[in-house]
């Protein structure tokens, strides 16, 4: 359980951090030490007058992780201009194995030239590494999150398929300046938002200081934010219209 003060939420939020990026975390053991570190970042992001107490406990070796993390809650948080009071017609699956996306992403670098740890941060913005089946309220779908226009002009294969959807994002970023070393524009155009850009990056710059911090983002869960707060869909979950918010917390308690 989260604790309900600053220091509480700094030490379980180091602790989890140490644990996602240790080798020796045992496998089984990992999901839970990452929902720990996911769930801390969603509470520290909503309470920026805790941040000065809860840096002084964070040790000068995670500061930065723990700041670009911070500062992608935030920035992601921004994109949220409208609070439902229902949860989304989306089923929610296991996402591929880390090895698997991790290839996928590694073969689109070697052929786009697109960094491979921001092809990780869009997936994980954009569906929780594969975890959300469904459509977003513009029409997207897929891992990564293609309108159908967009899936027609850089698809190939299954928009469901990890493989081919990142394939796709790469070729799109690459086309847009990512090969060029132009990531921001690149973003930009993939989602037309500054806070969208921030977020992306600075989840891709903590990758870049250290790839066992992939470790933890493999195992973070589907968050919905809704009028009731951060509702958990976890998997399993599979609704084929909108449920209200507080119809599904009756028989979902968080």
């Amino acid at each position: 359980m989260l604790a309900d003060d600053a220091a509480g939420v700094a030490d379980q939020l180091v602790t989890a951090e140490r644990a996602v990026r240790d080798p020796a975390t045992a496998a089984d053991a990992l999901p839970g030490w990452a929902h720990l570190q996911q769930v801390a970042y969603r509470k520290l992001g909503v309470t920026p007058e805790w941040d000065a107490e809860v840096f002084a406990r964070v040790p000068p070796d995670l500061q930065d992780a723990v700041g670009l993390n911070l500062e992608a809650r935030r920035e992601l948080r921004r994109l949220v201009t409208t609070v439902p009071d229902t949860v989304p017609a989306w089923r929610i699956i296991d996402p591929p194995a880390a090895d698997v996306l991790v290839s996928a992403y590694q073969a689109a670098e070697a052929e786009f030239g697109v960094p491979w740890e921001y092809l990780a941060s869009v997936n994980l913005v954009e569906s929780a590494m594969g975890r959300i089946r469904g459509t977003s309220e513009a029409g997207a779908q897929g891992p990564m999150q293609f309108l159908p226009a967009t899936w027609a002009a850089y698809g190939e294969g299954d928009i469901n398929d990890p493989h081919d959807a990142v394939r796709a994002a790469a070729r799109f970023l690459a086309d847009y300046g990512a090969a060029d070393g132009n990531l921001p524009a690149a973003l930009y155009a993939y989602n037309h938002s500054d806070h969208y850009v921030a977020g992306v990056t600075a989840i891709a710059q903590v990758i870049e200081a250290d790839v066992a911090a992939f470790r933890g983002y493999c195992h973070w869960q589907v968050y919905y934010l809704a009028t009731a707060g951060d509702v958990w869909l976890s998997v399993g979950y599979e609704a084929t219209e909108p449920i209200p918010v507080s119809e599904y917390l009756a028989t979902h308690p968080q």
